[in-house]
């Protein structure tokens, strides 16, 4: 299945606590999409969240956000694992 990173730019306010959070939603979201969300990273000083998933396609990918907690992403890409 292909892997995607999506990004979302400068979410105003955002926490650790905050991202976490969103994070366990997808979790608790992701099997009935078939999607696996794989980690997350944040930038709590510009607000930038990246997020690894496992997903048939991004826009399989995004309704797992949107379902879980509403941060639909700004941009999501295919990427592959470097060897």
């Amino acid at each position: 299945m292909p892997l995607f990173m999506d990004t979302h730019h400068a979410v105003d306010g955002l926490t650790a606590e905050a991202v976490a959070g969103a994070h366990q939603a997808d979790l608790a979201t992701q099997a009935k999409y078939g999607v696996d969300y794989k980690q997350y990273w944040f930038n709590d000083q510009t607000g930038v969240v990246f997020c690894l998933v496992e997903a048939p396609d991004a826009e399989t990918a995004a309704k797992v956000h949107e379902e879980a907690h509403g941060l639909v992403a700004d941009e999501i890409v295919e990427v592959h694992e470097g060897h």
